[in-house]
This record gives C-alpha cells, structure tokens and sequence, in this order.
C-alpha cells in the first residue's frame, strides 16, 4: 500500500463503547486554536486568571528555594501531607473547614469531576446538570456512561422548582446532581440560598450526590455571601465538594483538592492510583510553600478588586457598543458574563459567529457549546478576567465588527 493509499485508509479500532462519549471540549481546544493564529486576538475564550493576578515572580522564588530540597519520587496518593496540613489550617478561616480525612489532593479541579463520576455514575445513570453548564463537567459524567437530564438556569442559578417534574418525566431517580452554586461558568450566576436548601432536600429526597463544584467561591467582589452546601448540611454524606487552585492562584499547577466523607477516601485514593498515582510532587510543595508565607488572603483581597474593575468594564463596554441589541448576566464575583443576542443580532447563531469574530481578532465561547444538547445558539461567554479594561473595550468593538458582518451576511 503507498502512502497515498494509507492516508486515505480508515482503520477499524476495538473502540470501548464509552469512546463514543468522549465528546472533547471547545473550551480547552481553544488553547491551540488560538496559538495557531497570527493575528492580534482579544481573548475572551478561556476562562484563565489574569497574567497580572499570578504571583509569578513569588512562584519563581519559591520554586528556586523548593526544588534544592524536594523530593523527584513519587509521592502519597492522597497528597503531600504539609500541603494537607496548610490545607486544613486554611480552610479553617473559610465557610467550609475540613479535617484531614475529609480531603484528597488532585490534579486540578478535573481530576477531582472524575473521580466524582468514577464513584458514583454507572452507564445509563440520570445525572441532572444546570443549563448552560461548564461542559468539560457533563462531558466527564457522559464518559462515564450517564444519561443528562439538563436543567434552565436564571439569575439565582439552577431552577430547582423545575427539578420534580423534570425528573418525574424521566420516570427514573437521579444518581448525582452536578451544579457551579458560586458564579456559575459559564452564566456568572449564583444559586440563591432557598434554591440549595431545596436542593439538599430532594438530593436526600433521590439518594443522590451533590457534586458541588465550586472553583469561583473565593473570587466575591460584590453581594452578600451566601451559605455553603457544607454550611446548610454539615458532614452530609450526600456532599461531594469539587475545589482548586487553579482560579485563585495559577491553572498550570494543576492541583486541586475534593472534600468528601471519610468513608470514601480510600475509594478516592484507590481511584486515584488507577489515574496518575499522585498529583506532580513539586507543584504540590510549591504550593504549600506560598501559603504557609501567609500571602493568600492579601492576594485575593487584590485579584477580587482587579477582577470587580474587570466585570464593571465589560458591561460598560457591552453597553456602549452593542446597546439595547444584548441581555448580560451581572455576576457577584468569578470570571464570566453570560450574553445573549437579542434586538437585530437575535437571528444569528454564535458558532457561525464565532470564525467572523475570530477573524475580527477577538474569541469567545459559543453557547451550544456550554450545553450537553446544543442549546443558546444565541448566547456566548465572555471571560472578563483575563483582559485590562482598554482590552476589553476594544475586544467589544471587535465583537460588535462581527456581528454587524454576520448581521449582513444572513
């Protein structure tokens, strides 16, 4: 066969019937996409901290200092145990302490979604996920086999009221519930305290885990806090609390943390050494190194103030290009607005959209593809955290360039 012919011949693999689920992410795909271009883009596509809002020069310091002396073998699976001392003594000063046999240290908060779905969802499993969603989330639960029950979200998150007959339509019994209750990616919203109450009533109602993925918490800017699942329910077996470094500190460390029953942490580990054996080692003591200088409170006090300017920039931006032709969610904190095109640009879907705007030199996240079913053709996420407020405007400006040339061209 010539090599022609070879590169035309599709061979048949022993595929598991899970590939089929392997679904990618548009998310992380735009990482390299936008790598690859060659023009001036305003990024608004990945949902990343500011360069600005990394420590970096700290992180260099103290990676000079840590890697004379850390260890380059593997380490506990469960993590490193100064890093899960810090941990602990942290989280003390927070809504949601935790004791030592209650974490596990993961590589990022992904890992974390996976050994969730890895415990709890059989194929077929009905597993409900808020509508839009963070993908990367319901792609892990589809992987695993699981069948989404999508549910509407509105500006106090998850329409928990919706949840009975949703459900009841399915004529099946939910095995874990997947919801972002802080400053949702990708809508921005926050799930009211009425909302989670209910929420934790028909989770024990069903028997189902709450995966309460909540990257964001530590990133309010504005708005009263609001009481966590672990606040409402302490100690609740049904609480599967999903956390990371990544938001506050630095996405390329790529540790995280999960906080769950004692009981499972053995089931955690065990799923865990099945994965990657442990988390990178000296990202682990780098880590535990920053906060044991004692800068991570003063660090968020500044990024939530860097990102606060950030959102009041991007909606003054929306405003002034696109006018009365959008509706945005306003968030209280984390990293998202949630547009949706309305007036004259409500005809136009934001994946068509999405290669005019590129072209223009400004990226986003269509909204089919923050929805397991492809809905909210007509929204898009934009990411305010990563961007100066003169880039944002000008990002704006580029987007409502492609609009009125996708406008144009319907």
């Amino acid at each position: 066969m010539t090599a022609t012919e070879l590169s035309h011949h599709s061979p048949t693999f022993p595929l598991a019937g899970r590939a089929k689920d392997l679904v990618g992410s548009m998310i992380d795909s735009s990482t390299s996409l936008l790598a690859a271009q060659q023009h001036d883009i305003v990024r608004f596509a990945m949902g990343s901290p500011a360069d600005e809002a990394v420590p970096a020069e700290e992180f260099r310091e103290i990676a000079g200092s840590i890697l004379d002396h850390t260890s380059f073998t593997y380490g506990a699976s469960e993590g490193e145990p100064r890093l899960l001392d810090l941990l602990v003594k942290y989280l003390a000063g927070t809504p949601d302490p935790a004791s030592e046999d209650r974490l596990v240290i993961t590589t990022g908060g992904m890992q974390g979604l996976d050994l969730a779905c890895k415990l709890f969802v059989d194929p077929g499993d009905l597993v409900i996920t808020e509508s839009p969603t963070y993908t990367n989330g319901s792609a892990t639960a589809l992987s695993y086999g699981a069948q989404l029950l999508e549910v509407p979200v509105d500006d106090e998150g998850m329409m928990v009221d919706l949840l009975p007959d949703l459900v009841a339509r399915t004529h099946r019994t939910p095995k874990a519930i997947y919801t972002i209750p802080n400053f949702q990616n990708p809508s921005g919203v926050t799930l009211s305290l009425e909302r989670r109450k209910a929420l934790l009533e028909m989770a024990h109602k069903w028997g189902a885990v709450i995966i309460d993925d909540d990257p964001y918490a530590l990133l309010r800017f504005s708005g009263e806090e609001i009481p966590t699942f672990r606040t409402l329910s302490p100690d609740d077996p049904l609480l599967f609390s999903v956390r990371t470094f990544s938001k506050i500190l630095a996405p390329g460390w790529r540790v995280g943390w999960v906080d769950a029953d004692p009981a499972l942490r053995q089931l955690l580990i065990n799923g865990k050494q099945a994965m990657d054996t442990c988390t990178n080692v000296p990202n682990q003591h780098i880590v535990a190194e920053y906060i044991s200088r004692g800068g991570l409170d003063d660090h968020l006090v500044s990024i939530r103030e860097l990102y606060r300017i950030r959102r009041d920039a991007m909606l003054t931006s929306l405003q002034s290009h696109l006018g009365e032709d959008y509706t945005s969610t306003n968030p209280d904190g984390g990293f998202f607005l949630w547009v949706t095109l309305q007036g004259k640009y409500e005809g136009l879907d934001t994946r068509e959209l999405f290669e005019i705007a590129l072209a223009q030199g400004v990226a986003f996240i269509p909204g089919p593809a923050l929805s397991p079913g492809g809905h909210f053709r007509n929204a898009l996420r934009l990411c305010f955290a990563s961007s100066t407020p003169e880039r944002i405007d000008e990002g704006v400006r580029r987007l409502k360039s492609a609009l009125d040339l996708a406008l144009a061209a319907s």
